[in-house]
């Protein structure tokens, strides 16, 4: 059961630990700027070998975990450096991710199955060992994975990256329906293009002008505010909120 206790006016998730995949860079970085600024203790899982630098950078205490999160044996050493760093582990956050974009018609089994693979089963099979070690010591936390607006409409030259966030998207209602009653609350967010260094290459100028005309907040997400959104679903503030696929799209689906 997900226990009530009250609301936090500051916000606080002061003694957390958060793994984060795809933590380095982009959202997921911005995510741990944001959790180091509440407190949290941060487990940085990613492929750039400077990971456990850029955890260094918001805390000395800090740890980056390098490797690829498609391997079984790098997701249960993720869990276990958190573990012998921190103790415990209270947050999963996954952010791992690509955005390989082509016409239907001339998808590879290969491209698809790279999206799929990425996406969608390793932030399944990240969030099954990490929900095993919860259920395990009897210990409640929260699970956010990063979807897409993608997840819910059509988008040209999107076949795989859809059908792969729309997954994230089912997976997470099923683990939060089967896990709530171990006070595992599982939630995603769905952003619309946020403005990563990625993000900025590629809608910078008049294709992400015009994309924009079609938002009706007329314009596209800020890392900051995707990593506000994931630190409030973490927080006991959130703590009726589970299953949940929250839209950061300024609109743009409600057409």
């Amino acid at each position: 059961m997900i226990s009530y206790n009250g609301v936090d006016a500051d916000f606080s998730l002061e003694g957390k630990t958060a793994i984060i995949t795809g933590g380095a860079a982009g959202i997921g970085y911005a995510t741990a700027e944001f959790f180091a600024k509440k407190g949290v203790n941060l487990v940085l899982a990613d492929l750039n070998p400077n990971a456990d630098a850029a955890a260094k950078k918001l805390g000395p205490k800090n740890i980056g975990v390098c490797g690829d999160v498609c391997d079984a044996a790098y997701r249960k050493s993720v869990i276990d450096a958190g573990i012998a760093a921190f103790g415990k582990i209270d947050i999963l956050v996954n952010s791992a991710g690509i955005a390989a974009l082509e016409k239907a018609e001339a998808i590879s089994e290969d491209f698809w199955n790279r999206t799929i693979n990425i996406n969608l089963t390793a932030s399944f099979m990240m969030a099954q060992v990490f929900g095993a070690y919860l259920i395990e010591h009897n210990m409640p936390g929260s699970i956010v994975n990063i979807a897409s607006q993608a997840g819910v409409i059509a988008l040209d030259k999107h076949v795989a990256y859809c059908a792969s966030k729309g997954g994230v998207i089912s997976m997470t209602q099923v683990l939060a329906l089967e896990w709530g009653k171990y006070g595992i609350r599982v939630n995603c967010v769905s952003p619309t293009v946020v403005l990563t260094e990625l993000g900025h290459k590629a809608w910078d100028g008049p294709v992400g002008d015009a994309f924009k005309k079609e938002i009706p907040a007329e314009r596209f997400a800020e890392p900051d505010e995707i990593a506000a959104i994931i630190a409030f679903l973490c927080s006991k503030n959130a703590a009726m909120i589970t299953g949940h696929n929250l839209l950061i799209d300024g609109g743009y689906t409600i057409k």
